[in-house]
């Protein structure tokens, strides 16, 4: 009896064509990972929620979530002002609407771009439409958006919430908001002491600019940045917020600074002149 082993094989019916296996090439990638890559790499101009105040750049999408309609922040170019409009005013069906999170702008006067001071937490708001004016804040509270140039109440803070709102801080310390006025009218304030229902927004980035802001932290992280050689007044820059871009240093001798840097430890010797400043935000 021969003591050879049978090899099991698929069953086959008559007249089946026999499928062969493509082997992939070095560098090839097959349909799953082809899925993969695809679900994975959104088109530049996907709109998302930021998940931190320095991926707020670029052209912006402003809503606040209103009963019964949630609304965006616009701007009307023929009357030079900011409207509050429902984004269902177009709406003509009785279908369900998406959810907050899933809406985008559909017109030029609900974008805002969004730029930065280099090296400052503060960011401006410009419209998209128009001359380019940027939204202003003064010191009573009354925001308006008539200005060519930018400034300290130009000035905006935004501050990210674990769920993923935020909230914009003028250059008064005092907060952005959705405020009813005459009429049962909508508009916007900025006295706002405290962060509640009326000063938190949902706010969409362009993708792109996300993934713009990721890089850069990376490279930070990374170390591409040599801490050594940067002086006390950038530094301070970047973590303090004075109004138009200034920075303010401190007043203690630099000699502390040079053995810090010789003793590896210029950073936590930064940190601690910036702790003694009046304003400094985040140590």
């Amino acid at each position: 009896m021969s003591s050879e082993k049978v090899r099991p094989t698929k069953l086959k019916f008559k007249g089946e064509k026999t499928k062969k296996k493509r082997k992939h090439e070095d560098g090839e990638e097959g349909p799953s990972r082809r899925r993969r890559k695809e679900d994975n790499d959104e088109a530049p101009e996907t709109w998302v929620l930021p998940e931190s105040a320095n991926e707020i750049r670029g052209p912006t999408f402003i809503i606040h979530p209103s009963d019964p309609s949630p609304i965006c922040v616009a701007y009307d170019s023929t009357r030079g002002r900011i409207v509050l409009q429902s984004v269902d005013k177009d709406k003509t069906d009785d279908s369900e609407p998406p959810s907050i999170k899933d809406r985008t702008p559909t017109e030029v006067s609900q974008v805002w771009v969004v730029t930065r001071v280099a090296g400052s937490p503060t960011i401006n708001l410009r419209t998209g439409v128009g001359e380019g004016k940027f939204i202003s804040c003064d010191k009573h509270g009354i925001v308006s958006a008539d200005r060519e140039a930018r400034g300290p109440q130009e000035e905006w803070t935004p501050v990210v919430f674990p769920d993923g709102m935020v909230a914009f801080q003028s250059v008064y310390e005092k907060y952005l908001s959705v405020d009813e006025v005459a009429g049962g009218q909508l508009a916007l304030r900025g006295d706002s002491e405290e962060v509640g229902f009326r000063e938190r927004f949902w706010v969409k980035i362009q993708s792109k600019y996300k993934k713009e802001a990721h890089d850069e932290e990376k490279k930070r992280k990374e170390g591409l940045i040599d801490m050594s050689t940067v002086d006390e007044a950038s530094t301070n820059k970047i973590y303090q917020a004075w109004g138009a871009g200034r920075s303010v240093v401190s007043s203690g001798d630099k000699k502390e600074l040079k053995k810090a840097k010789k003793e590896g430890r210029l950073a936590e010797a930064l940190l601690d002149r910036r702790a003694k400043l009046k304003s400094d935000r985040f140590c």
